[in-house]
């Protein structure tokens, strides 16, 4: 068990029986009148957040979660499927995957999160590589400062287009290396 004190940003803890993630945390008070912790979490089974201040000699356990690599399969409405190389299945909700539905791939190996032994999100790795599917041409003459256009990325799930901030040089056909954390491109890997 850990102090309220002691939690941080992006730990998980449990809180009346249910795992949360500290989202953010503001400190209000002083060492004479004693610290208050207000943080905003987020339940990991059901996503719906929670607010709620605690003092610093509150008691909480601390939870760490499984994480096996797991290969993405397909996509029976609404839940996305995983398989680990002993070929066992995991089905995730689509409302706990997060932003991860936009760069899924047929055969993208991930990183399956687990709680109390089920699966409840996936981790995709840093960076990857993705086909931009359309681009509009750069218009000539439009190149003074940091110009970008927007850029449609290939994606497993039928007529689900997420779209990137490309410069203007990128062009359809082209395989772009991305940032999942920030959705920033990075480089043409190929053209």
């Amino acid at each position: 068990m850990k102090f309220a004190k002691e939690i941080r940003v992006g730990n998980i803890i449990m809180v009346e029986d249910k795992p949360f993630i500290v989202l953010r945390s503001d400190v209000n008070g002083s060492s004479r009148t004693g610290f208050t912790y207000k943080w905003k979490m987020k339940n990991l089974l059901t996503g719906s957040p929670l607010e709620n201040v605690f003092r610093g000699d509150d008691k909480f356990d601390v939870v760490v979660l499984d994480k096996k690599p797991v290969t993405y399969s397909y996509f029976a409405d609404p839940l996305f499927v995983f398989m680990d190389e002993e070929y066992n299945q995991f089905e995730i909700e689509e409302e706990n995957m997060g932003e991860a539905v936009n760069y899924l791939k047929d055969g993208m190996e991930c990183e399956a999160v687990f709680y109390d032994g089920k699966a409840i999100s996936v981790e995709l790795p840093t960076t990857i590589a993705r086909q931009i599917i359309y681009s509009e041409p750069a218009v000539k003459g439009n190149t003074s400062g940091n110009v970008t256009k927007e850029a449609k990325l290939e994606n497993a799930i039928e007529g689900r287009n997420f779209s990137i901030q490309v410069p203007l040089f990128v062009s359809q056909d082209d395989i772009v290396e991305i940032d999942t954390r920030t959705h920033e491109f990075k480089k043409v890997v190929r053209a």
